[in-house]
């Protein structure tokens, strides 16, 4: 019996692996939806058995398909697929009718496990399985597209171990891949608002011919805000370089970890410098003002749910590192 499957997931790289994860000689009818709204239609047009869906996407995320799928009663069984292992999102999307969790980049192993457990699809024994000739989606992917599939499981392990500390919930947000000039970069970080001030921590990192640096930005109005959170005694001068040490640490460690643990690079740290205190970001960043270098910018802005706290995760590559970050990539592509 054939069973028809629906991959929603905004990044081609993510519906490509996926894809190539379903256990092989599994009689299947693929489908694929570049986000939400596309994957209803589908799903209102009846015929998907079997939907893996991704949580962050454009257009309409994975929350709202549930509550979707719910609201109309559509007759599908649905497995998330996510970078996002923060626990409340977990027990958020099994509360809005999900079977199960499962996290990127996907086990093709612990997959195949789960949908024995469920009952959709039984191994054949009596002949040696071979590769499902099912479809793929397009791989002519740019070296963007890749990163920001990438950056978007390395940014949900960032959030987890930050949730987890702080027993809180942060919105995950799609990550953004572009190339720009460093002399460009204060004018396009997308979370500094006009006249709002900010204090930058960076810390530079090199591994396997791919180096650069990584940059927070932490609004000075979440001050006071993270320092309740974080458990800090402080008094009106409250502690910001600890505050901006301890953000850094967490969230520069576990993202760098991330993308070289998916890259199969080990990326070493240098030290962290505290760049500024209580500054406009043209004035942090003055010191790229002045160089014309190319870079890679992958830009994270994290927002805490229930909380007026915003930071900008910047992680900066030379243009050195595009060429070798190229070759390492090959192999997905594959």
């Amino acid at each position: 019996m054939t069973t028809r499957v629906l991959i929603c997931d905004d990044s081609a790289l993510a519906r490509k692996q996926m894809a190539r994860s379903l256990p092989a000689g599994w009689e299947l009818e693929l489908h694929f939806a570049e986000h939400g709204l596309d994957a209803l239609q589908q799903l209102r047009t009846g015929g998907i058995d079997l939907l893996f869906l991704d949580l962050n996407m454009p257009e309409l995320d994975g929350y709202g398909v549930l509550e979707a799928i719910r609201a109309e009663d559509l007759p599908v069984m649905t497995l998330v697929v996510s970078g996002d292992i923060q626990p409340q999102a977990q027990e958020r999307v099994q509360a809005l009718g999900a079977m199960a969790f499962v996290r990127k980049p996907v086990d093709a192993t612990e997959l195949s496990g789960l949908l024995r457990r469920y009952g959709l699809y039984q191994p054949a024994e009596a002949a040696p399985l071979v590769p499902s000739a099912a479809p793929l989606p397009d791989a002519s992917l740019s070296l963007d597209d890749y990163l920001q599939e990438l950056a978007n499981v390395a940014m949900g392990q960032a959030s987890d171990l930050l949730a987890r500390l702080l027993k809180i919930f942060i919105r995950q947000p799609i990550p953004k891949v572009a190339p720009i000039a460093r002399s460009e970069l204060s004018m396009a970080i997308s979370a500094a608002k006009n006249g709002e001030c900010y204090s930058a921590v960076c810390q530079g990192f090199v591994g396997a011919g791919v180096s650069g640096e990584a940059l927070l930005l932490f609004s000075d109005a979440s001050m006071g805000e993270m320092a309740r959170l974080l458990h800090y005694d402080g008094d009106a001068g409250a502690p910001d370089v600890e505050i901006l040490m301890d953000m850094s640490s967490i969230l520069f460690g576990a993202f760098l970890k991330g993308l070289g643990d998916q890259l199969d690079i080990r990326l070493g740290l240098g030290h962290p410098t505290v760049l500024g205190r209580h500054q406009r970001v043209d004035v942090l960043l003055e010191h790229h003002r002045r160089q014309s270098e190319q870079l890679l910018c992958i830009e994270i802005p994290y927002e805490l749910e229930h909380h007026h706290i915003h930071c900008n995760l910047l992680v900066l590559l030379t243009e050195e590192s595009v060429g070798r970050l190229e070759q390492r990539l090959c192999y997905m592509a594959e």
